[in-house]
């Protein structure tokens, strides 16, 4: 029987800028009592201009190795899924690998599949180690995600970053199934050259979301032989406050198990960050014996489903660096929208 393979450190990080729903909605002469209903939104991140994905990878990644306590040196693979990676020509991975100390002998990969692009690192990290490749792999997930002015999208494109060591020793985590589940929905996209992505109203909803996020979760609990009352936590891409909650009620599981991953109210969405910062923030809290359901989502359309298992280990760990409500909670700095503006390029200088 093969060994067990599983998250063996794991980190996160949140830009401490935020802007408030109603300042967004102020500028568009929009209704913000009616987004702060309808999407469940009340702030977000927002990253300040010496911040990108890289930025937002190294520092999840330092966390990830206090926990982890080993040699960066030993991690084998670096994969970073982001729909936001600060170069169109150019990897985001070589930049973190540098910066975290490892070593030139490692496969570097930047990943793209809309919010899912996070968890396919991860996928890919995990597999990577259950095959006796390598001892260490990482897996990122990051995004500062854009949102047209006026758009939707602008009340919730936030920023943040999740990554996660796998590995065979001292697991905190153990990985027990995955699937995967995808169809050709363009529910959301962005061409080259264009700054901001577009989306089909309300067709991301039904035949995408909730499609795809229900045909993985289903899929899941079949091959696992479980149901919804068998996790003490579940988590799932939040797009906004609604859709996980809806999503998870739909599939049988309980508010009280969804509620310590359900990070967009008070965050945004982080894009490919989304579930990955939501298991990172339950990881900060469950014991030895937790069963974790995790389902992503990307536009495309996919979702990659994760049955993980706490261990032992992990709460000697828990508070070895800034936890994840922690940093939602550090000293913030509001933003007016001029502010904003600025620091996300949507104001650029002619000259």
């Amino acid at each position: 029987m093969s060994k067990p393979v599983g998250i063996v450190g794991y980190g996160v990080h949140i830009p401490r800028y935020r802007i408030r729903v109603e300042e967004i909605a102020k500028v568009w002469g929009a209704d913000a009592p009616s987004y702060k209903r309808g999407l469940e939104l009340r702030e977000k991140s927002v990253p300040p201009p010496d911040c990108d994905t890289i930025t937002l990878s190294v520092e999840a990644t330092k966390r990830a190795l206090k926990r982890a306590q080993i040699d960066p040196a030993k991690i084998g693979a670096i994969y970073i899924g982001s729909e936001s990676h600060p170069y169109a020509v150019k990897p985001s991975g070589t930049t973190v690998a540098e910066a975290i100390g490892a070593t030139p002998d490692i496969h570097c990969a930047d990943l793209e599949f809309a919010c899912k692009a996070g968890s396919e690192g991860m996928y890919i990290a995990l597999s990577h180690v259950k095959a006796g490749e390598m001892e260490y792999a990482l897996g990122i997930a990051a995004d500062t995600s854009q949102g047209a002015p006026s758009d939707a999208l602008e009340y919730s494109a936030s920023a943040g970053a999740a990554a996660f060591i796998m590995g065979r020793k001292n697991i905190l985590a153990e990985i027990e199934y995955t699937h995967s589940f995808m169809t050709d929905t363009p529910d959301f996209w962005r061409r080259e050259h264009e700054f901001y992505p577009q989306h089909a109203g309300r067709y991301t909803g039904e035949p995408a979301y909730f499609k795809h996020t229900l045909g993985c979760a289903k899929a899941l609990l079949k091959k696992a032989g479980a149901e919804p009352g068998d996790f003490k936590y579940a988590v799932f891409h939040q797009p906004n406050g609604k859709f996980p909650m809806r999503v998870g009620k739909m599939l049988g599981f309980k508010t009280k198990q969804i509620e310590q991953g359900w990070l967009a109210p008070r965050l945004g969405n982080t894009y490919s960050g989304a579930s990955p910062m939501g298991l990172a923030a339950i990881l900060d809290v469950a014991k030895p014996g937790d069963r974790i359901f995790m389902v992503s989502y990307g536009s495309g359309a996919g979702s990659d489903g994760f049955i993980w298992k706490a261990t032992d280990k992990l709460p000697a760990v828990q508070k070895v660096t800034t936890q994840t409500y922690a940093l939602l909670d550090e000293k913030k700095f509001y933003l007016d929208y001029g502010t904003y503006a600025k620091f996300r390029r949507k104001i650029l200088k002619n000259y």
